[in-house]
Protein backbone atom coordinates (compact mmCIF):
# COMPACT_ATOMS: atom_id res chain seq x y z
CA UNK A 1 0.00 0.00 0.00
CA UNK A 2 3.22 2.67 0.94
CA UNK A 3 4.32 2.19 -2.37
CA UNK A 4 0.92 2.51 -4.26
CA UNK A 5 1.39 6.01 -2.37
CA UNK A 6 4.60 6.88 -2.74
CA UNK A 7 5.13 6.17 -6.60
CA UNK A 8 2.12 8.80 -7.78
CA UNK A 9 3.59 11.08 -5.05
CA UNK A 10 7.05 11.23 -6.42
CA UNK A 11 5.68 11.60 -10.04
CA UNK A 12 4.09 14.27 -9.55
CA UNK A 13 7.00 15.94 -7.97
CA UNK A 14 9.36 14.96 -10.99
CA UNK A 15 6.41 16.32 -13.41
CA UNK A 16 5.96 19.97 -11.41
CA UNK A 17 9.67 20.19 -11.00
CA UNK A 18 10.01 19.34 -15.01
CA UNK A 19 6.76 22.01 -15.96
CA UNK A 20 9.02 24.53 -13.76
CA UNK A 21 12.56 24.16 -15.66
CA UNK A 22 10.28 23.98 -18.78
CA UNK A 23 8.49 27.54 -17.96
CA UNK A 24 11.69 29.05 -16.87
CA UNK A 25 13.08 28.30 -20.70
CA UNK A 26 9.90 30.34 -21.59
CA UNK A 27 10.53 33.16 -19.87
CA UNK A 28 14.11 32.97 -20.73
CA UNK A 29 13.67 32.65 -24.20
CA UNK A 30 10.80 35.93 -24.37
CA UNK A 31 13.33 37.97 -22.77
CA UNK A 32 16.08 37.17 -24.90
CA UNK A 33 14.21 38.00 -27.65
CA UNK A 34 13.99 41.56 -27.18
CA UNK A 35 17.66 41.83 -28.37
CA UNK A 36 18.47 42.52 -31.87
CA UNK A 37 18.45 45.64 -34.25
CA UNK A 38 14.53 47.34 -34.11
CA UNK A 39 12.65 50.26 -35.61
CA UNK A 40 10.89 51.42 -32.60
CA UNK A 41 8.25 53.73 -32.52
CA UNK A 42 7.29 55.68 -29.28
CA UNK A 43 3.43 57.22 -28.78
CA UNK A 44 2.41 58.86 -25.62
CA UNK A 45 -0.97 60.50 -25.03
CA UNK A 46 -2.66 61.81 -22.21
CA UNK A 47 -6.26 60.40 -21.58
CA UNK A 48 -8.23 61.47 -18.57
CA UNK A 49 -7.95 64.58 -16.77
CA UNK A 50 -8.36 65.06 -13.18
CA UNK A 51 -6.86 67.95 -12.18
CA UNK A 52 -8.73 70.77 -9.80
CA UNK A 53 -6.76 73.46 -11.55
CA UNK A 54 -9.61 75.01 -14.32
CA UNK A 55 -6.24 76.22 -16.41
CA UNK A 56 -4.37 72.42 -16.41
CA UNK A 57 -2.78 72.05 -19.56
CA UNK A 58 -2.42 68.26 -20.37
CA UNK A 59 0.88 67.40 -22.15
CA UNK A 60 1.08 67.11 -26.16
CA UNK A 61 0.73 64.49 -27.47
CA UNK A 62 4.27 62.68 -28.47
CA UNK A 63 5.20 60.59 -31.23
CA UNK A 64 8.79 59.63 -31.92
CA UNK A 65 10.54 56.88 -33.84
CA UNK A 66 13.86 55.77 -33.45
CA UNK A 67 16.61 52.42 -34.66
CA UNK A 68 17.72 51.04 -31.45
CA UNK A 69 20.25 48.00 -30.66
CA UNK A 70 19.11 45.85 -28.02
CA UNK A 71 22.62 44.05 -26.65
CA UNK A 72 22.67 40.88 -24.67
CA UNK A 73 25.22 41.91 -21.61
CA UNK A 74 24.43 38.95 -19.45
CA UNK A 75 22.91 35.97 -19.73
CA UNK A 76 23.26 33.87 -16.52
CA UNK A 77 20.52 30.87 -15.40
CA UNK A 78 18.68 34.07 -13.17
CA UNK A 79 19.64 36.94 -14.83
CA UNK A 80 19.58 38.34 -18.15
CA UNK A 81 21.08 41.69 -18.92
CA UNK A 82 19.94 43.98 -22.22
CA UNK A 83 22.04 47.35 -22.97
CA UNK A 84 19.77 49.48 -25.33
CA UNK A 85 22.06 51.66 -27.82
CA UNK A 86 20.01 54.46 -30.35
CA UNK A 87 22.09 54.55 -33.43
CA UNK A 88 20.80 57.75 -35.20
CA UNK A 89 21.70 59.92 -38.68
CA UNK A 90 23.21 58.05 -41.99
CA UNK A 91 23.79 54.48 -41.54
CA UNK A 92 27.35 55.40 -42.63
CA UNK A 93 28.29 57.81 -40.64
CA UNK A 94 25.90 57.14 -37.07
CA UNK A 95 25.77 58.41 -34.09
CA UNK A 96 25.42 56.47 -31.01
CA UNK A 97 23.61 57.64 -27.95
CA UNK A 98 23.80 54.92 -24.64
CA UNK A 99 19.66 54.57 -23.97
CA UNK A 100 17.83 52.84 -21.00
CA UNK A 101 19.18 49.25 -19.69
CA UNK A 102 16.87 46.46 -18.81
CA UNK A 103 17.97 43.41 -16.28
CA UNK A 104 15.75 40.74 -15.26
CA UNK A 105 16.36 38.50 -12.31
CA UNK A 106 14.42 35.65 -11.75
CA UNK A 107 12.75 34.90 -7.90
CA UNK A 108 14.67 38.50 -6.66
CA UNK A 109 14.09 39.57 -2.96
CA UNK A 110 15.99 42.67 -3.11
CA UNK A 111 14.28 46.10 -4.65
CA UNK A 112 14.36 49.63 -4.56
CA UNK A 113 10.87 51.29 -5.29
CA UNK A 114 10.82 54.79 -6.16
CA UNK A 115 9.48 57.36 -3.74
CA UNK A 116 9.26 60.58 -5.21
CA UNK A 117 12.34 63.67 -5.18
CA UNK A 118 15.49 60.97 -6.48
CA UNK A 119 14.57 58.51 -3.77
CA UNK A 120 14.37 55.14 -3.96
CA UNK A 121 13.39 53.04 -1.01
CA UNK A 122 14.97 49.29 -0.25
CA UNK A 123 12.29 46.53 -0.24
CA UNK A 124 12.95 43.04 0.89
CA UNK A 125 10.23 40.57 -0.02
CA UNK A 126 9.87 37.09 0.64
CA UNK A 127 10.77 33.75 -1.01
CA UNK A 128 7.32 33.30 -1.25
CA UNK A 129 6.32 36.54 -2.72
CA UNK A 130 8.67 36.44 -5.81
CA UNK A 131 8.13 32.71 -6.35
CA UNK A 132 8.40 32.18 -10.39
CA UNK A 133 8.46 35.71 -11.02
CA UNK A 134 10.78 38.17 -12.57
CA UNK A 135 12.12 41.19 -11.28
CA UNK A 136 12.59 43.93 -14.64
CA UNK A 137 15.25 46.58 -12.87
CA UNK A 138 14.95 49.76 -15.53
CA UNK A 139 18.01 51.77 -15.11
CA UNK A 140 18.95 55.33 -16.28
CA UNK A 141 21.40 55.92 -19.10
CA UNK A 142 24.17 56.84 -16.50
CA UNK A 143 23.26 53.12 -15.13
CA UNK A 144 21.30 54.84 -11.88
CA UNK A 145 18.13 53.28 -11.16
CA UNK A 146 15.08 53.87 -12.66
CA UNK A 147 12.24 51.41 -11.57
CA UNK A 148 11.46 48.22 -11.14
CA UNK A 149 9.10 45.45 -10.58
CA UNK A 150 8.36 41.63 -10.11
CA UNK A 151 5.52 39.68 -11.98
CA UNK A 152 5.02 36.06 -13.69
CA UNK A 153 5.63 35.70 -17.59
CA UNK A 154 2.76 34.50 -19.24
CA UNK A 155 2.45 32.48 -22.27
CA UNK A 156 -1.15 31.19 -23.01
CA UNK A 157 -2.73 31.18 -26.24
CA UNK A 158 0.38 31.61 -28.50
CA UNK A 159 0.98 34.93 -26.53
CA UNK A 160 4.33 35.59 -23.89
CA UNK A 161 3.50 38.78 -21.89
CA UNK A 162 4.73 40.37 -18.89
CA UNK A 163 2.63 42.96 -16.74
CA UNK A 164 3.14 45.16 -13.62
CA UNK A 165 2.73 48.21 -11.97
CA UNK A 166 4.93 49.96 -10.66
CA UNK A 167 6.37 54.04 -8.88
CA UNK A 168 8.67 55.25 -11.30
CA UNK A 169 10.63 58.63 -12.00
CA UNK A 170 8.98 61.73 -14.46
CA UNK A 171 9.83 60.28 -17.97
CA UNK A 172 13.02 62.46 -19.89
CA UNK A 173 10.11 63.60 -21.95
CA UNK A 174 8.18 65.84 -18.96
CA UNK A 175 10.34 66.40 -16.51
CA UNK A 176 12.11 69.54 -18.46
CA UNK A 177 8.71 70.51 -18.54
CA UNK A 178 5.93 69.90 -15.48
CA UNK A 179 6.52 70.17 -12.29
CA UNK A 180 2.86 69.48 -10.86
CA UNK A 181 3.77 66.19 -10.48
CA UNK A 182 6.36 63.75 -8.86
CA UNK A 183 5.54 60.48 -9.79
CA UNK A 184 4.49 58.26 -12.98
CA UNK A 185 2.60 55.04 -11.60
CA UNK A 186 3.66 52.91 -14.62
CA UNK A 187 1.15 49.87 -15.85
CA UNK A 188 3.35 48.03 -18.14
CA UNK A 189 3.31 45.27 -20.50
CA UNK A 190 6.00 43.78 -22.67
CA UNK A 191 4.43 41.47 -25.16
CA UNK A 192 6.57 39.04 -27.42
CA UNK A 193 4.50 39.96 -31.40
CA UNK A 194 5.96 37.78 -34.18
CA UNK A 195 7.90 40.67 -35.87
CA UNK A 196 9.37 41.97 -32.60
CA UNK A 197 7.35 43.61 -29.33
CA UNK A 198 5.51 45.70 -28.21
CA UNK A 199 5.71 48.01 -24.88
CA UNK A 200 2.07 48.55 -23.74
CA UNK A 201 1.53 51.52 -21.27
CA UNK A 202 -1.16 52.98 -18.68
CA UNK A 203 0.17 55.11 -16.59
CA UNK A 204 -1.06 57.85 -13.99
CA UNK A 205 0.58 60.93 -13.12
CA UNK A 206 0.35 61.28 -9.12
CA UNK A 207 1.29 63.86 -6.82
CA UNK A 208 2.94 62.45 -3.78
CA UNK A 209 3.78 64.75 -0.17
CA UNK A 210 4.57 62.67 2.91
CA UNK A 211 1.72 61.52 4.95
CA UNK A 212 -0.66 62.58 2.17
CA UNK A 213 -2.60 60.17 0.21
CA UNK A 214 -1.27 59.94 -3.80
CA UNK A 215 -3.83 62.81 -5.89
CA UNK A 216 -3.70 61.40 -9.67
CA UNK A 217 -3.89 64.32 -12.16
CA UNK A 218 -4.11 62.58 -15.10
CA UNK A 219 -3.82 59.36 -17.10
CA UNK A 220 -1.34 58.43 -19.70
CA UNK A 221 -1.67 55.88 -22.44
CA UNK A 222 1.69 54.60 -24.02
CA UNK A 223 2.39 52.03 -27.11
CA UNK A 224 5.73 52.06 -28.18
CA UNK A 225 6.53 49.13 -30.85
CA UNK A 226 9.42 47.30 -31.33
CA UNK A 227 9.91 45.78 -34.96
CA UNK A 228 12.84 43.66 -35.79
CA UNK A 229 15.15 44.41 -38.53
CA UNK A 230 18.32 42.78 -39.88
CA UNK A 231 20.72 42.97 -37.07
CA UNK A 232 23.38 44.63 -39.59
CA UNK A 233 21.21 47.79 -39.95
CA UNK A 234 22.76 48.95 -36.61
CA UNK A 235 26.15 48.22 -37.39
CA UNK A 236 26.98 51.27 -35.90
CA UNK A 237 26.21 50.57 -32.06
CA UNK A 238 27.50 47.37 -32.36
CA UNK A 239 30.81 48.51 -33.10
CA UNK A 240 30.29 51.21 -30.88
CA UNK A 241 29.22 48.58 -28.05
CA UNK A 242 32.21 46.62 -28.65
CA UNK A 243 34.31 49.58 -28.19
CA UNK A 244 32.84 50.70 -24.63
CA UNK A 245 31.83 48.18 -23.19
CA UNK A 246 34.42 47.42 -20.60
CA UNK A 247 34.30 51.18 -19.46
CA UNK A 248 30.11 50.53 -18.91
CA UNK A 249 30.88 47.53 -17.25
CA UNK A 250 33.21 49.22 -14.36
CA UNK A 251 30.27 51.97 -14.18
CA UNK A 252 27.72 48.40 -14.13
CA UNK A 253 30.10 47.15 -11.21
CA UNK A 254 30.11 50.45 -8.77
CA UNK A 255 26.49 51.02 -9.37
CA UNK A 256 26.00 46.67 -7.90
CA UNK A 257 28.05 48.06 -5.00
CA UNK A 258 25.82 50.55 -4.36
CA UNK A 259 22.77 48.75 -4.57
CA UNK A 260 24.48 45.45 -2.63
CA UNK A 261 24.27 47.94 0.57
CA UNK A 262 20.82 47.17 0.82
CA UNK A 263 19.59 50.38 1.88
CA UNK A 264 17.50 53.48 1.41
CA UNK A 265 19.06 55.24 -1.84
CA UNK A 266 18.74 58.98 -2.36
CA UNK A 267 20.62 60.69 -4.91
CA UNK A 268 21.74 64.14 -6.04
CA UNK A 269 20.42 65.94 -8.92
CA UNK A 270 23.81 67.81 -9.54
CA UNK A 271 27.27 67.82 -8.53
CA UNK A 272 29.22 71.18 -9.42
CA UNK A 273 26.06 71.58 -11.27
CA UNK A 274 26.62 68.70 -13.57
CA UNK A 275 24.01 65.93 -13.93
CA UNK A 276 26.05 62.31 -13.61
CA UNK A 277 25.30 61.41 -17.19
CA UNK A 278 27.27 64.43 -18.41
CA UNK A 279 30.42 62.94 -16.43
CA UNK A 280 30.33 59.15 -17.51
CA UNK A 281 29.65 60.26 -20.98
CA UNK A 282 33.13 62.41 -20.97
CA UNK A 283 35.35 60.10 -23.38
CA UNK A 284 38.24 61.40 -20.58
CA UNK A 285 36.27 59.40 -17.56
CA UNK A 286 37.43 55.84 -18.30
CA UNK A 287 40.09 55.18 -15.45
CA UNK A 288 37.88 52.90 -12.34
CA UNK A 289 39.09 54.71 -9.39
CA UNK A 290 37.61 58.06 -11.30
CA UNK A 291 34.46 56.47 -12.35
CA UNK A 292 34.05 54.73 -8.53
CA UNK A 293 34.41 58.33 -6.95
CA UNK A 294 31.85 59.81 -9.36
CA UNK A 295 29.23 58.13 -8.97
CA UNK A 296 29.79 57.59 -4.93
CA UNK A 297 29.81 61.65 -4.98
CA UNK A 298 26.09 61.45 -6.44
CA UNK A 299 24.82 59.27 -3.44
CA UNK A 300 23.45 61.43 -0.51
CA UNK A 301 24.83 59.60 2.68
Amino acid sequence: MKKAIILPVLFLAFSLVINAQNKKQLDQEAIKSMCGCFEVTFNFTETFSYSKDSVYQPSEKKIDYALEWAQLVQDEDNKVSIQHLLQVGKPDNPYIVKHWRQDWLFENTNLYMYNGDNNWDFEKRSNDAVTGQWTQKVFQVDDSPRYEGSATWVHVDGKSYWENTTPAPLPRREYTKRNDYNITLRGNRQEITKGGWVHDQDNAKIVRADGQVDVIIADEKGHNTYKKVDDSTCQGAIDWWQEHQDKWAMVRAKWNEVYGRHQNLVLEEKVDNKVLYKFLFDNEMTKESDINSTIESFVKK
